[in-house]
């Protein structure tokens, strides 16, 4: 679910598009459950996913990156800069 790396952690995260908000909605099936305002049309969700990790472990949207599942509702993100200790805090906030 969240690993170390050698520049920063992996994720697994698993999306729910057309929520309400976007936001992050705690953990279910060893992911992390995002929550999306956007569609999952032309790359919406996609975006809307990497915008709302930038903001939620406060780093530059340049340090999300979507390494597998861009047309999948369960996707691998790479974030580089921050640590695991960090998005554990950052969950139980």
């Amino acid at each position: 679910m969240i690993r170390d790396t050698p520049t920063g952690v992996e994720l697994d995260v698993r999306v729910i598009p057309r929520a309400r908000k976007s936001e992050q909605a705690g953990l279910r099936d060893n992911a992390i459950v995002v929550r999306l305002a956007a569609p999952p049309v032309e790359g919406a969700a996609n975006d809307a996913l990497v915008a709302c990790v930038a903001e939620w472990l406060g780093v530059p949207r340049r340090a999300v990156c979507i390494l597998s599942g861009e047309r999948s509702r369960r996707k691998r993100l790479s974030v580089t800069g921050v640590t695991a200790d960090l998005v554990r805090t950052r969950l139980r906030q």
